[in-house]
């Protein structure tokens, strides 16, 4: 009898466990995919930066 009467708590807590261990995937998931959100904004900053770069380079070199 006292069994069953743990068994429902139990079950609680297990269904309480997975639910953290869900949120803890989604929140690394989120963090990995805003990880490679700013790497690929990084090199778009630094492709610009080239870019520009290069660009003032020509004019210099046009200009003389």
């Amino acid at each position: 009898m006292l069994a069953l009467l743990t068994l429902p708590g139990g079950c609680g807590v297990v269904e309480t466990g997975a639910t953290a261990a869900a949120g803890a995937n989604s929140a690394a998931q989120q963090a990995s995919q805003a990880k490679q959100t700013e790497d690929r904004v990084k090199q778009q900053l630094d492709a610009a930066y080239q870019q520009a770069a290069d660009q003032r380079k020509a004019a210099e070199d046009a200009g003389k």
